[in-house]
Parts: structure tokens; C-alpha cells; sequence
């Protein structure tokens, strides 16, 4: 006889994928766990659905441990009628739920101009995608009445850093939700239990997590993460704010960084995605940038989601460069790395990578991080 269902009546994997694991940051193995991100293994991903315990976290000072029975969110500033709501209140109205990819605008950023790093967990982990569940929050803000000249928002967060953003509020008014589960369950407490803001195809951290207060104005409230953190260094000694959307990207995650292949034939596979529409096409080349040719688009293909590509590629077992350069339905083409660098100024750390991603190929079939 096999064994029965686990005693607590909550499935878990198998033991023989216990390696399909988050990868968590050097700064929590060193106990300054305040300030902390853990990484969704793509490797090892099927579809595009990422599982809600494999989703990417990124925290600020800490996950707080809030009980939805005590949790408000309170709406005011320039609005006619200021408002709170319990989670109550909010599971009362009509929920929708929507598919859209998630991305950290620091990912990839140790890997610049250098390979700092082995896997594709690595170098692209902070990437998520699901189906998340929850209500517009241009009905709340239509309830609460929006004063004449009330441009942005202020969204805050309940961890121990009250992590603030300063949103549109034309983008507010578009497609935020205010979201309380992901993939069919309630929300991870690590993900924002019990209420987070989900502004799709923006950068993860306007995405704030344990939402607690939305502040209606008419101006940005420049806020640290929006001026000393996720801004953007240019050659002319100025910085790029409020570059939100997190712009047309791709990386291979099979094979990538530590694997080993045989020769023979394999399916080079992906995702690609972008925070301005669907995709519209993804070229792959297998020597380095010389010759591209087009890799299929696996249904479904979303806005703002996560798409898989394939491409059938028979390797002979000489040393070969392999990478990916998707195109957007705006017609936006992923840059090289060498391309990004023209224009910004390289000092540290770099947000909003979104260069091409190559992996190289040894002829003993070891696949290592091929930037340079």
C-alpha cells in the first residue's frame, strides 16, 4: 500500500524535488535578514504559472505577521469622502482575477557587464508570474470621490519599514488591483497577506506589499525607494525617475548556467515578457549573435504575462554561444547589454536590466553565465 495524504491535509512535493527550492540571498545566510530577497528557480519551472510557494520575495525591513480579523485600509487625502475598509468589507465585492508576470527591478543587476553568477535562478529569479485575485482599485477610489487637481497616489505598507511608493493615478485608475490571493489561494504571508497593490507590467516594489494606506495628492511624494533606491544613473550626471514599467525582456532557462548537456538534439526554451504589452516574437541564435532565428511562442500569449518559446536546436558538441532577444507588440526590441550602456552611467548595481542574456556551451557540454 502507498502512503496516505499528509497528516496536516496540505499537499507538499515530492521528496525527490526538494531541490526546486527558492534561493535566498547571502544578506539572510549572514542573519541581517531585515533587508532580504529570495529568488523562483526558472529552471526548473513548467508553463508559466510559477507555484505560490516558489514566488520571488523581496522585503524591506522584515514580514510582518498581520491578522486579516484587525487589518484596515484606510483611503484619504484629496477625496470627498475619506474611507477605510476591513478585509471584510473588501471580499465583498466582486473579485477579478488576472494573469501578469511580477519582476523586481533589480533583476539580473549583479550581472551587468560581468558574470557574478551560475544559474538562471540567479541572474533572473526575481521574476514571478501567476493568476492573482482581488477588486480594482479604481472602485474604491470612484467610492471615495477624487478631488479636482488629485494627480498620485501614496501607497504604504504595514512592514517595519512602512515601504511607500508614489503611483499615477492615471495608472491607478487603469488596471490596479488590490489584490488578496494568488493561484487560487489566499496570498503568501511573504507576498503580502493579507492585502497587497498589484500595478501590472510596473516594477515589483510599486507593487507594495501588507497595503495599509493609499494618500490621494496632486504631486509625488518622492519617497526613499523612489529617489535614493530603483532610480537610474545616466551619463549626463542625471538620474531617471519613475521608470516604471519594466520593459521588453528574455532569457533562456533551458539549458542555462550549471547544467550539463549531451550532444544530440535538445528544445531551447524560455519565458519572455513585457511591461508594455504582449509579445510578438522571440529569435534565439545558438552562435553568439551571428545568425537569429525565430523560436515559437507557446499559447498562451498574454499581455503583460509571462510567454514560453521553444526552439529545437541540434547541438554537435562544439563550443556554442546560445541567447535570446524577444520583441514586444510595440515594437520594442530587447538591446544588447552593450546597448543599455550607452546610455546609462555603469556605478554599482544597475536597476531595470533587461539586456540580451547569453550562455555559452564548452564542448564537454557545461553551461556557464557567458556576460561580458
Amino acid at each position: 500500500f502507498g502512503k496516505p495524504i499528509p497528516e496536516d491535509d496540505y499537499g507538499v512535493p515530492s521528496k525527490f524535488e526538494s531541490h526546486v527550492r527558492r534561493r535566498r540571498s547571502d544578506v539572510l545566510k549572514n542573519r541581517q535578514n531585515f533587508s532580504d530577497w529570495s529568488m523562483t528557480p526558472l529552471q526548473h519551472q513548467h508553463g508559466i504559472i510559477t507555484p505560490n510557494g516558489l514566488i520571488y520575495e523581496r522585503h524591506h525591513n522584515g514580514t510582518p505577521d498581520i491578522d486579516p480579523k484587525t487589518h484596515k485600509l484606510v483611503i484619504h487625502g484629496m477625496v470627498k469622502q475619506p474611507l477605510e475598509f476591513t478585509m471584510d468589507d473588501l471580499m465583498r465585492y466582486p473579485s477579478v482575477s488576472k494573469f501578469y508576470f511580477m519582476e523586481c527591478s533589480g533583476n539580473g543587476l549583479t550581472d551587468w557587464l560581468k558574470a557574478a553568477s551560475t544559474t538562471v535562478q540567479q541572474t533572473h529569479g526575481l521574476l514571478s508570474c501567476g493568476q492573482w485575485t482581488g477588486i480594482p482599485l479604481s472602485w474604491l477610489l470612484d467610492e471615495t470621490g477624487l478631488e479636482s487637481g488629485a494627480k498620485w497616489l501614496m501607497v504604504e505598507g504595514a512592514d517595519g519599514a512602512a515601504h511607500l511608493r508614489s503611483l499615477p493615478l492615471k495608472k491607478a485608475l487603469d488596471d490596479c488591483l488590490l489584490v488578496y490571493a494568488a493561484n487560487g489561494e489566499m496570498l503568501r504571508a511573504e507576498n503580502g497577506y493579507p492585502l497587497r497593490l498589484f500595478v501590472p507590467g510596473w516594477e515589483g516594489n510599486i507593487c507594495v506589499k501588507w497595503l495599509r494606506r493609499i494618500k490621494v495628492g496632486d504631486e509625488p511624494w518622492h519617497a526613499r525607494g523612489e529617489t535614493a533606491r530603483y532610480t537610474d544613473p545616466m551619463p549626463d550626471g542625471m538620474w531617471r525617475q519613475f521608470s516604471f514599467e519594466m520593459e521588453c525582456k528574455s532569457v533562456i532557462t533551458q539549458p542555462s548556467g550549471g547544467m550539463n548537456i549531451v550532444r544530440g538534439m535538445h528544445e531551447i526554451q524560455g519565458f519572455a515578457w513585457s511591461g508594455n504589452g504582449t509579445i510578438r516574437a522571440v529569435d534565439v541564435t545558438t552562435d553568439g549573435g551571428k545568425t537569429w532565428q525565430e523560436a515559437r511562442l507557446e499559447a498562451p500569449v498574454l499581455d503583460k504575462c509571462l510567454t514560453r518559446f521553444r526552439f529545437p536546436w541540434n547541438w554537435t558538441g562544439g563550443p556554442a554561444n546560445i541567447a535570446s532577444r524577444a520583441v514586444d507588440s510595440t515594437g520594442y526590441v530587447q538591446p544588447t547589454v552593450q546597448e543599455i550602456a550607452k546610455s546609462r552611467a555603469i556605478t554599482g548595481f544597475v536597476q531595470h536590466h533587461n539586456g540580451v542574456f547569453p550562455w555559452s556551451v564548452s564542448a564537454n557540454g557545461e553551461v556557464k553565465n557567458a556576460i561580458a
